[in-house]
């Protein structure tokens, strides 16, 4: 039997791991759908964002053109009534405590029914409007105006 000569051997050598960058396919598409995603969120916020703006202008102007504090208090009364029927169909037509028990829902305190708001009531009726907390008012019917418009009313 013939003797092998001493064979030298040698480990396996490994490829070299891969880079990191690029990265796989399936990464880009996963930072394309988280950035269409955060696109998607930080435009929807500022559409509703400029949405609430548009509305409260044209409640400040709607208000604005009232000759006195009593057409203000109407103007404002009308305004929450046709936002009102965004929420619910005959919500135009609630008169007294009903029409402020529908303005207080989902707000916190009952500003309509035992605050400032309970001037919705027949503050458009008075001859005088000038005992009543017209500016806190106004704010309460805005801010409720505007949560109505974007849908936020109930």
């Amino acid at each position: 039997m013939a003797t092998m000569p001493d064979l030298v051997l040698r480990d396996i050598h490994q490829p070299p791991a891969p880079s990191w960058w690029p990265p796989a396919v399936g990464w880009w598409w996963l930072a394309a759908a988280l950035l269409a995603l955060v696109c998607a969120v930080v435009g929807w916020r500022l559409f509703r964002a400029w949405q609430r703006r548009r509305w409260q202008q044209l409640f400040d102007s709607e208000v604005a053109a009232a000759p006195d504090a009593v057409g203000r208090i109407a103007a404002m009364s009308s305004l929450l009534r046709r936002a009102a029927r965004r929420q619910r169909r005959d919500a135009d037509r609630l008169q007294g405590d009903d029409w402020l028990s529908f303005l207080d829902n989902g707000l916190p305190g009952a500003p309509f029914t035992s605050g400032v708001g309970i001037a919705m009531r027949d503050g458009a009726f008075r001859r005088e409007a000038d005992a009543l907390d017209t500016p806190a008012l106004h704010a309460l019917a805005r801010m409720r105006f505007v949560a109505l418009m974007l849908g936020r009313g109930r």
